[in-house]
């Protein structure tokens, strides 16, 4: 229970301070900017070498990739049958898509599961959702929006270049070292900083304002991200016969809230702002419920 009093505490004192002006108006990304280069390569570092090379490590990927896959297209075509102009189009084919695999996926799957949950949501989120955010997410943004042009040399410095994705790579070959209790201690109070300040700075940038005219492509997009997706997710594991821990992992991640970065990514292309904005904020408040109720039909 203290987990997910944490969890709401800390989204609720950012929402507070965004609300009272009391940071500044960058804080929301200083604060990620920490998590992307302190917090989370430390947790990478600390978890991933835990693991060893087998089915179970796949499992994650393999749905990342799936779910995201089946999505788009479902996405797609529903935006084809409701006539979405090409800026909804492209605003749903981002933030429908793309999951909150790290911010709220490394709480609540704690808060869940437990410690042992991490090196999985982690490999979830670095070989599925990351690396679909630099390719598919800057394809998706440069394809919908006149502001901005493809080019694969970005796309593959932004992989090659990310904190966390660099201390992945370092992690795989570190796989089975046990490290000295020191480093343990200092990576562990390092990776813990991830749950209080990513959840602040959640906090600090929900928008929750939703026009009328907006309803029917908010709707389209969270029924497509909290109900559909993990139940892709779930059809997967059913007809591998994956039942165990790590596929329960994997269907929750499916299920977790749109990604704060895929709606930023869609404002700054001009891709639906105040929509896209509406579809995280409340995205993210909508699936700490749906989120549950997945946990419950699980275990």
């Amino acid at each position: 229970m203290e987990n997910f009093i944490l969890i709401l505490l800390c989204i609720a004192i950012g929402y507070g301070i965004n609300r009272l002006k009391i940071f500044s108006k960058d804080a929301a990304t200083t604060l990620n900017q920490f998590v992307i280069y302190i917090s989370l390569p430390a947790m990478i570092l600390l978890q991933i070498p835990k693991l060893s090379f087998s089915i179970d490590m796949m499992i994650p990927i393999i749905i990342a990739w799936s779910v995201m896959a089946i999505t788009a297209v479902i996405t797609l075509f529903i935006s084809k049958i409701f006539d979405f102009n090409k800026e909804i189009t492209g605003c749903l084919m981002l933030v429908t898509i793309l999951t909150n695999s790290s911010f709220l996926g490394i709480p609540i799957l704690n808060a869940y599961m437990g410690e042992e949950a991490l090196p999985y949501v982690i490999v979830y989120d670095q070989l599925g959702t990351f690396i679909a955010l630099a390719t598919y997410g800057t394809f998706i943004a440069s394809y919908y929006s006149s502001k901005s042009e493809i080019s694969f040399k970005i796309i593959v410095y932004k992989v090659l270049t990310f904190p966390p994705f660099i201390s992945l790579v370092v992690a795989l070959f570190l796989m089975g070292v046990k490290f000295d209790e020191t480093i343990v201690k200092v990576l562990s109070s390092l990776g813990s900083t991830i749950v209080p300040i990513a959840l602040v700075a959640v906090g600090l940038q929900l928008q929750l304002k939703l026009p009328r005219e907006e309803i029917k492509p908010f709707a389209t997009s969270l029924g497509i991200k909290l109900i559909i997706a993990p139940a892709i997710a779930f059809f997967i594991c059913f007809l591998f016969s994956w039942d165990n821990k790590v596929a329960i992992i994997s269907i929750m991640e499916a299920g977790m809230a749109p990604m704060i970065t895929a709606g930023a990514i869609a404002s700054m292309a001009g891709l639906a702002p105040r929509l896209s904005s509406a579809i995280v904020g409340y995205g993210i408040l909508i699936s700490f419920l749906t989120t549950g109720v997945l946990f419950n039909i699980l275990i």
